[in-house]
């Protein structure tokens, strides 16, 4: 996987559960557990921009991209 999703670490930086950012963003639970465990395919940016407000950071904070060295750089 070429993204990594940083969101269970900001949550314990800050001390904050799941439910309680999903009631502070307004985004279903469900839908950030997706996205907190790298399964999501794509997020709006309305909603990184709620996520930064909320937890007060940047999107490179919970967005990382990371070389996949199993690909083949030849393909």
């Amino acid at each position: 996987m070429a993204i990594v999703i940083n969101l269970d670490v900001i949550l314990a930086k800050r001390k904050m559960r799941l439910s309680e950012l999903s009631e502070r963003v307004g985004v279903t639970l469900a839908n950030l557990s997706v996205l907190k465990t790298g399964k999501a395919k794509a997020v709006r940016f309305s909603t990184l921009e709620k996520l930064c407000e909320v937890l007060e950071c940047q999107p490179g904070d919970i967005l990382e991209y990371v070389e996949d060295k199993t690909r083949d750089s030849s393909a």
